[in-house]
């Protein structure tokens, strides 16, 4: 497998040199990411999606997530991270039909590793059916939605579960529904300073 070159920076954003992914985990040193948050309005309801990530990922298996992210690598623009979108969600898109939310701090905590994020943050307007999805199995097992402001209640402790729905993808590419309660324990931990500034930004939209 070919190691993953990635930039690294010091906490004001200056370029500082180049390391493998695993270094840059394992020493804590902020880098770049590309996030792509799926959002539509039915009814003058907003809602938000994300994807499932698969049982066999080494980090975070079977939680929700954001709907499509991944590094930047050294070699990379910004505008290259829209190949997430297609490469986890099987949606082409062109970095034009992104709207961007810019640069968001975020930092994950594992035992294992310490995950420091400049997030060049995008919001994608969708008016996609679950047909349309085709994702890439060892990393996405499913795509739901939650409305926005319960995502956002849950999220801060106004509520212990909602309900999202979407659909699981088996080995054999067939789909089924999915709807089910879920509570914050079934996301990947994010920053609650990243979530709230998500969000913000997504109602300022």
């Amino acid at each position: 497998m070919t190691t993953e070159l990635l930039a690294y920076f010091d906490e004001f954003g200056n370029r500082q040199g180049i390391e493998t992914r695993q270094r840059v985990h394992e020493q804590g040193l902020w880098h770049e990411t590309f996030h792509c948050w799926f959002v539509r309005e039915e009814k003058g309801v907003q809602y938000l999606y994300f994807q499932k990530r698969s049982d066999e990922k080494a980090d975070y298996p079977s939680l929700y997530d954001i709907t499509a992210a991944g590094h930047i690598l050294a070699n990379e623009t910004v505008q290259d991270g829209v190949r997430e979108v297609r490469e986890e969600l099987g949606i082409q898109l062109m970095f034009n039909d992104l709207n961007s939310l810019g640069i968001i701090k975020d930092c994950l905590e594992a035992h294992q590793f310490t995950d420091r994020e400049f997030c060049h943050v995008f919001l994608y307007q969708t008016c996609l059916s679950n047909d349309q999805f085709n994702l890439q199995q060892e990393e996405v097992s499913g795509v739901v939605r939650a409305e926005l402001q319960e995502f956002e209640k849950l999220w801060f402790g106004e509520l212990e579960k909602i309900r999202v729905e979407g659909f699981l993808e088996n080995t054999h590419k067939v789909q089924r529904e999915l709807e089910i309660n879920v509570t914050k324990q079934d996301f990947v931990p994010h920053q609650d300073s990243y979530i709230k500034e998500v969000i913000k930004k997504i109602k300022g939209k």
